[in-house]
């Protein structure tokens, strides 16, 4: 206090806004598309958390600071699958077909 009755000091009030700064950061998102909001409130309402909760996790996993591993497709169940079909292969070659006349 400086003195007079109520009055914090310069430093207790740098000091509380310290703490809001650094340990209660907060974020105005604007222009959210409709779609976007309306996943994030059906997420919410599924796993029972504020839309707070379940936007503070979808931004960690978009910033990829949340120490999860995103599951990649291998595609090994199809490969080696591949059957020759003399349709496509009249396909493919006729896509490499280059008509001169074109690039005179």
């Amino acid at each position: 206090m400086d003195g007079r009755v109520g009055c914090p000091s310069n430093a207790l009030l740098a000091f509380y806004a310290y703490i809001a700064y650094n340990l209660c950061m907060q974020y105005t998102i604007r222009n959210v598309p409709d779609m976007l909001d309306e996943a994030l409130r059906r997420a919410a309402r599924e796993r029972g958390k504020s839309l707070n909760e379940v936007a503070i996790e979808a931004l960690a996993r978009g910033a990829g600071v949340t120490g999860e591993r995103c599951q990649r497709r291998d595609l090994s169940d199809i490969a080696g699958t591949w059957r020759k079909d003399p349709a496509f292969g009249r396909a493919l070659a006729a896509q490499d077909t280059v008509d001169e006349e074109m690039w005179r």
